[in-house]
């Protein structure tokens, strides 16, 4: 069984940046895809980025490609988050999630490990 812990969000003025971690355990760990998932009061939740578990193919949604950036620390079990030029639309609960796959998948449904989020506020 694989879990997950995020922390780092918090309170950001526009245009700064913030860098979220994703803890994660088990012994399958290895052969699980982590990904970023967002969700803002009365929006559906939303695929962000998510890096396989080699680390070399990492995916982002089109909102966020090239103000983000994913990797991956398997000696250390972590995903880093770097998000940089904030808007006040970043502003969400951040989601660290796992699937068994070896590519990064973008449905949430098809994630079985979640972890219980970290509020990000972008203030104008």
């Amino acid at each position: 069984q694989v879990h997950v812990v995020e922390s780092g969000g918090g309170l950001v003025q526009a245009g700064g940046s913030l860098r979220l971690s994703c803890a994660a355990s088990g012994r399958t760990l290895r052969t699980y895809t982590l990904s970023w998932f967002r969700q803002a009061p009365g929006k559906e939740r939303e695929f962000v980025a998510g890096i396989d578990w080699s680390g070399r193919s990492p995916a982002y949604a089109d909102s966020v490609n090239g103000r983000f950036t994913i990797t991956r620390d398997n000696a250390k079990n972590t995903v880093y988050l770097q998000m940089s030029s904030l808007t006040p639309e970043d502003t969400a609960v951040y989601y660290c999630a796992g699937c068994n796959s070896d590519y990064v998948l973008r449905f949430d449904s098809l994630y079985d490990v979640w972890g219980q989020g970290t509020q990000v506020t972008v203030s104008s």
